[in-house]
């Protein structure tokens, strides 16, 4: 499986929706089963939103991620079983275009002090080397659609890559 990473806003989802129909595979976004499935723990009034419910999303991802040709998108990584993915790719914004891309999704106050905060420590992208070796991540820049094409061409190779050298 592949991993698609990043403070929300930085286009993971637009990014594994095309990858996931480019390579063939499956792409599943965790907010939306989490949000299906009521695959929650409670509510987080400070955030204005639901408790993931870690050890149901695994559950209920376990089998897909054993067929594999998955695409997984979620902002958060360090809950995931290691050995469920291959590459691990955090996008990064920069500020002002996250700021704008949040803002008219409706973030404002805390929750959108916070995601810019996230963006500027890095703090996705220490997480994921934090919880995976750190070879098999990478950052990449998402702030221009011409970003965006490039790099679906970069992933696309190295799952290409990855496919050839483990089969």
């Amino acid at each position: 499986g592949f991993l698609s990473s990043g403070t929300p806003g930085v286009g993971k989802t637009t990014l594994g929706k095309e990858l996931a129909s480019r390579a063939g595979m499956t792409y599943i976004n965790v907010g939306d089963m989490a949000k299906e499935g009521e695959l929650y723990e409670g509510f987080d009034e400070e955030y204005d939103c639901p408790i993931l419910d870690e050890d149901r999303v695994i559950d209920e991802l376990e089998d897909k991620m054993s067929e594999g040709g998955v695409i997984v998108d979620y902002h958060g990584c360090d809950f995931f079983p290691e050995r469920w993915f291959h590459i691990v790719f955090v996008l990064r914004t920069e500020n002002s275009f996250l700021y704008d891309r949040l803002e008219s999704r409706g973030y404002k106050g805390k929750k959108l002090q916070d995601n810019i905060q996230c963006e500027i420590f890095q703090t996705l992208y220490e997480e994921a080397v934090l919880s995976y070796r750190e070879e098999i991540v990478h950052q990449l820049p998402s702030n221009t659609p011409e970003d965006l094409e490039r790099n679906l061409d970069q992933i696309t190779q190295w799952i290409e890559q990855w496919m050839k050298d483990n089969n």
